[in-house]
């Protein structure tokens, strides 16, 4: 399967700092593959760069054992030296023009987004060669790993859900992020969501395999 076609039956979006308190970084990526995690990601800010290649090639090999894709966050450089199928930027990271640069037009490349205009424009630059492939929403809840990230709640998710289906872009996927759980993640698919990221509801379960299997019940639960 093309990493594009896995982006887009992509559901379950997982973010995960390097774990060095616990020392488990690739047992735990692994259980959240088995579980029906869809990407991975390596967020970590304190990593140095050499650190970050090595925790990356632990995850491209799970990766692969469970035919699933994974990603950088913000460095295309790293992307790059890595081989990740997957970067992700912010608004104020890499442009995408530049990060086609460094991974040329077959990387996956993700937007986060926190208002109407941001999706708006995220949408806009969907169109043609070299455009953005999938965007993130959020945060809809406040959350620790987003200090001083002020919450958008569910109203941006209903903005992105019309703006995807009114701009013909059914196809262009993005997931809402920020503080989603399995406590509230039907209100998130309710709001149009079909695609989630979560951090802690993963993280922080003594289970990964777990967690990842009733989030990805509870999204089945909601779109039903």
């Amino acid at each position: 399967m093309t990493e594009q076609a896995l982006l887009t039956d992509a559901r379950l979006y997982l973010c995960t700092d390097a774990r060095t308190d616990r020392g488990d970084f690739g047992d735990f990526v692994d259980a959240a593959y088995a579980g029906g995690v869809d990407i991975i990601q390596l967020r970590d800010k304190n990593l140095e760069a050499a650190e970050e290649l090595e925790l990356l090639d632990v995850l491209e090999a799970a990766a692969r054992r469970h035919g699933r894709l994974w990603s950088v966050n913000d460095r295309a450089d790293i992307a790059s030296l890595s081989g990740a199928p997957v970067l992700h930027v912010g608004q104020k990271d890499l442009p995408l023009a530049s990060a086609r640069k460094f991974l040329g037009n077959e990387a996956v490349i993700g937007l986060s987004t926190h208002s109407p205009e941001q999706i708006d424009a995220a949408i806009a630059a969907s169109r043609g060669p070299g455009g953005l492939d999938y965007f993130c929403v959020g945060p809809v809840w406040a959350t620790p790993t987003k200090p001083g990230r002020a919450a958008v709640g569910l109203d941006l998710v209903r903005y992105a859900a019309a703006a995807a289906g009114e701009a013909g872009t059914t196809q262009l996927p993005w997931f809402a992020i920020g503080g989603i759980d399995l406590g509230n993640v039907e209100q998130v698919v309710a709001a149009g969501a079909q695609r989630i990221v979560v951090v802690r509801a993963i993280t922080e379960a003594d289970d990964p395999a777990a967690a990842a299997r009733s989030l990805l019940a509870a999204l089945d639960a909601g779109s039903s």
